[in-house]
């Protein structure tokens, strides 16, 4: 593979983004507009009701935030004027036709001058509504693909996924697509418009019944879960996901389309400073949860790999995963790039609970009282049974005392013993979507990956520029140094 310079291809391109206030989205962008402000346009896809909302979502969402902060260092005044010559806000939704966009000329404009559509929309709530997760993931995806398909230039449609639609598998999981109607555990009677059937038959019963708005959530969110694990994927949100990928493979027709599945995505490593990162995450709210004095004891395979990749690694194989295949694909081809690093520098779950200790005797969390919050081990349990057992003679025994007590004293602890309740239950439903990853036993295969590593390391041209092996992560350093501290940023917000 021959690749040249991932800036100079930039150059004069026309780029639609959807998702474009989301985490990666806005790291993709600011990237662009840093190494190269002479890419054409930027088409921004978000939702709003319309441009002036839209303009207002962008700024307080993007470019307000403290991640422009070296882009406007570096640009000065002249930042605002190269974000009206170069963005233009798309007001939209990827769950509608057309994207959602109302304005019939811009849509033209779009069709007309578009080279590549970067598909970042996307709910990643493991625990989300299965119907919006599916409207958004998995219809989401065919409502991309088919503007797309109207755009005249298009040189490729870069549609990111996760590396996690391949479910609970163990060993090697290669950079293979997923066909329609595929199951992880082969399972029958997998089918889109089914799904869509069952999930619109549901909300229907609900509405019938007069269930309120949070017991048609719950509901929603319960058929999702049941739905993934009916097929063998854990999820509602990897579920759709992979629904969005055989989607993709089964309509693309002669449509370049590349699919760049991620790992678990931390903080940036090193642009456009060292430490950016939005929302809590899975690893994160563990972190934070002890870091406060509040997790006390944990479940999960000590020797479990946690494939974990920083978020300007991902944006960067991106990038350069356009400027390899634009132009380059046969029409009946899907490529896929599995970006992380379980094989080439897997870090395991043990030390990353040894860095936390470490990180936190050094640098205290200071609670709502001004005093330091002391850390001390963990109390690791090794399976879900134990898990379980652990629960049960912690907090379940002490809770029915509580509502023995109760219902003595004519409910005088009514309110504790709901909220203890309704904690645990929260705690054992988050523990069981989580349980797949802390026992997770395979490991990413990235060999197309490392050929687009191989060709910036050979081009030699945007190396430094546009990194992204995992080689080069001292894990320690970059925990104790970069992640921890930015997500305590981040948090103290």
């Amino acid at each position: 593979m021959e690749l040249g310079s991932v800036v100079q291809f930039l150059e004069n391109k026309n780029i639609l983004v959807t998702g474009a206030t989301g985490f990666l989205a806005k790291i993709f962008v600011e990237k662009i507009l840093r190494v190269q402000p002479n890419v054409k346009k930027l088409y921004l896809l978000l939702r709003a009701a319309d441009a002036k909302l839209a303009s207002q979502r962008f700024h307080n969402e993007a470019v307000a935030k403290d991640l422009f902060r070296v882009l406007r260092e570096k640009m000065g005044g002249s930042l605002n004027a190269l974000i009206s010559e170069k963005i233009t806000l798309v007001p939209g939704d990827v769950t509608c036709e057309n994207l959602g966009v109302k304005d019939s000329n811009l849509v033209e404009e779009m069709w007309r001058e578009v080279d590549i559509v970067v598909n970042l929309a996307a709910t990643t709530n493991f625990d989300e509504r299965y119907d919006i997760a599916f409207d958004l993931n998995t219809m989401g995806a065919k409502n991309v693909l088919n503007f797309s398909k109207e755009c005249a230039k298009l040189e490729m449609l870069l549609h990111v996924s996760t590396a996690y639609v391949s479910g609970e598998r163990g060993g090697l999981i290669l950079e293979k697509p997923y066909y329609m109607s595929e199951t992880l555990n082969g399972a029958p009677g997998l089918h889109l418009d089914r799904e869509k059937n069952i999930m619109e038959e549901r909300l229907i019963e609900l509405q019938a019944k007069g269930a309120t708005d949070q017991e048609i959530t719950l509901a929603m969110k319960d058929l999702g879960i049941q739905r993934a694990r009916k097929y063998g994927w854990p999820n509602t949100y990897v579920f759709t996901k992979a629904m969005g990928e055989m989607l993709l493979g089964q309509i693309k027709g002669n449509i370049p389309l590349v699919i760049l599945r991620p790992t678990i995505i931390t903080s940036t490593y090193k642009e456009p400073f060292p430490g950016w990162v939005e929302g809590i995450r899975t690893l994160d709210s563990l972190v934070v949860g002890y870091g406060k004095g509040r997790l006390t004891s944990f479940v999960g395979d000590r020797q479990t790999i946690l494939d974990m990749i920083p978020a300007d690694m991902v944006v960067n194989s991106m990038l350069v995963a356009m400027a390899a295949n634009a132009n380059e694909l046969a029409s009946d081809d899907v490529v896929i790039y599995q970006v992380g690093s379980s094989v080439s520098n897997p870090m395991r779950l043990n030390p990353i609970q040894d860095y936390a200790q470490l990180y936190f005797k050094k640098h205290p969390w200071i609670g709502k009282d001004g005093k330091a919050v002391k850390v001390g081990n963990i109390t690791w349990l090794s399976s879900m049974a134990c898990f379980r057992r652990y629960v049960a003679i912690r907090y379940l025994l002490p809770l029915k005392g509580l509502q023995i007590a109760n219902t003595t004293f004519c409910h005088s602890f009514e309110g504790r013993y709901s909220y203890l309740r309704r904690k645990i239950k929260f705690v054992m439903r988050l523990v069981e979507l989580y349980e797949p990853y802390l026992f997770f036993k395979g490991r990413y295969d990235d060999t197309n990956t490392e050929k687009l590593r191989m060709a910036v390391r050979e081009g030699g041209i945007d190396a430094n520029v546009f990194y992204f092996d995992p080689k080069i992560i001292n894990w320690e350093d970059y925990f104790m140094n970069v992640h921890f501290p930015g997500v305590v940023n981040y948090v103290f917000k």
